[in-house]
């Protein structure tokens, strides 16, 4: 076993420079790839397939949180661990009540899971992601968090036998990670400014939730307690474009530095022209999913904010982040609600992207690995390999 993996970190050394993200390592049976590896197989005696576990675990939040159309206390959420050859990857799904219909509930994210469970087993080499994560997204429409689970634990994985963390794989420095924002959910002004003084010294840049007809009121209280930097998401809660643009405009001079999904997704047009006409950068949330939903955003938003849960993972967000910088368009990692797994997965991309929403973690109260730190604000990534997390 020792020797296999000595032969996998010596080949990291011709990979890591060459942009694997998302490629199938060694395809096609190259030579000194494929063969070597399957000759030591041969040579130990062993032939190690990847083994799936999957249960559901909710995630307790530390304060109740609310955005324009709902609260919550808890988030429904399923942990995935994918053994191979004594490895372990980790990996989420985490499914927020409203999200239900996208991302499907712990009963849908479990059946799906089941079918990869009986189907991952023909895959005898875990570093064929394209075709694995292909097959798995294959297996039924939609379950896009189910199937992030599966492709944040391949990637842990895959990093693990590289002994490499996924932001070197991916040619990234780790010190440009931005920092992360941290959210103010819609409450009374006097939680507000709670809240609002309990992080201020800990974060660069705050998160609020707009989308409600008191959202001056919510960010006169905040500036009440602090000057720092604002990004707000008004989750799709503004509905008439002007009165959508004054609000920008009148943001901007309150020291906000970006606006998440101002209006409906339905109403691109609208979108589109007040984003011509916006002095902030708009981006898009929940009018943007996965690849294939990009180049139709083109001039209708400034940028796309990518999350794992809705893309399926780590695999296609980098396609996306690619894309997007090809097509001229800013970048942000978002997150849901996650364990540090989900958030560390998320947040191996950092250094790549604009801005990062990454305080998922956080929100928690039963955490159960450690990972990705905020530390002064900051996004800070361990050199531990895959997606760099080990379990409380």
């Amino acid at each position: 076993m020792h020797s296999r993996r000595d032969f996998l970190k010596t080949a990291a050394l011709v990979t890591l420079g060459s942009g694997v993200a998302g490629s199938n390592l060694w395809a096609g049976g190259r030579e000194g790839g494929h063969a070597a590896l399957f000759n030591i197989n041969r040579v130990s005696g062993e032939s190690p397939r990847m083994k799936l576990r999957f249960f559901p675990y909710e995630l307790k939040l530390k304060h109740v949180f609310t955005v324009a159309t709902y609260s919550r206390s808890t988030t429904p959420d399923v942990q995935v661990e994918l053994e191979y050859d004594g490895l372990v990857g980790y990996g989420e799904a985490s499914m927020p009540p409203y999200l239900q219909k996208e991302l499907g509930s712990v009963e849908s994210v479990m059946a799906f899971l089941r079918k990869v469970q009986e189907g991952i087993g023909r895959f005898a080499d875990p570093f064929q992601l394209e075709d694995i994560l292909a097959y798995i997204d294959g297996l039924s429409e939609g379950n896009a968090a189910a199937k992030a689970a599966v492709d944040i634990a391949l990637h842990d994985l895959v990093g693990k036998l590289l002994q490499a963390p996924w932001y070197k794989i991916w040619g990234l420095d780790r010190s440009k990670a931005p920092s992360t924002t941290f959210t103010i959910g819609i409450d009374t002004p006097e939680i507000v400014r709670q809240k609002t003084k309990e992080c201020a010294g800990q974060f660069n840049i705050l998160k609020v939730k707009l989308g409600s007809d008191h959202d001056k009121q919510l960010i006169e209280t905040i500036r009440s307690v602090t000057q720092l930097p604002i990004a707000v998401d008004a989750n799709q809660g503004w509905n008439d474009k002007h009165l959508a643009l004054d609000m920008i405009h009148w943001l901007k001079e309150q020291g906000v530095v970006m606006v998440e999904q101002p209006m409906p997704k339905e109403r691109l047009d609208d979108i589109a022209w007040i984003t011509q006409h916006s002095p902030l950068p708009v981006f898009a949330d929940e009018s943007v999913q996965r690849l294939k939903d990009i180049p139709a955003l083109k001039g209708a938003f400034s940028g796309i904010n990518i999350k794992l849960m809705k893309c399926t993972g780590m695999r296609e967000a980098w396609k996306m982040l690619t894309l997007a910088r090809a097509l001229d368009m800013k970048v942000m990692v978002g997150c849901m609600t996650e364990t540090s797994c989900a958030i560390s997965a998320a947040a191996q991309l950092s250094p790549a992207v604009d801005f990062a929403d990454l305080d998922g973690s956080l929100l928690i109260a039963n955490d159960r690995f450690k990972g990705m730190e905020v530390v002064k604000g900051k996004i800070t990534l361990p050199e531990r390999p895959g997606i760099g997390v080990v379990k409380l």
